[in-house]
């Protein structure tokens, strides 16, 4: 099931003191960037986040998941969607441990 955009919406706005954050659209579903940086997803109305030892930290008790069929495990975030300040602070913290993205030639 797709997710529905005026929840990729709301997710996105609850992240919005970790910068520059875009949704788009990647084979049904929505991939998540911070001023550039791929660092997680929505798919079926659910939340995942790359993981990062940083971000494990941070969370404590984590639930991971594969977000979809075949996928990696990456952290999936369920209630703490409701706490902006919590989910803009864990988006922070895992883009810095992410690599700059590749520059296109």
């Amino acid at each position: 099931m797709p997710s529905d955009p005026s929840f990729v919406d709301y997710v996105t706005g609850q992240m919005a003191g970790a910068g520059d954050i875009i949704a788009k659209k990647m084979f049904g579903e929505y991939g998540l960037y911070a001023n550039g940086i791929f660092f997680g997803v929505i798919c079926d109305n659910k939340l995942f986040v790359k993981p990062t030892e940083g971000g494990r930290q941070f969370i404590g008790e984590v639930v991971e998941a594969p977000p979809y069929e075949g996928a990696k495990n990456s952290f999936l975030i369920e209630d703490q969607v409701e706490d902006a300040d919590w989910l803009a602070e864990l988006v922070t913290i895992t883009v810095a441990e992410l690599p700059p993205p590749k520059k296109r030639t």
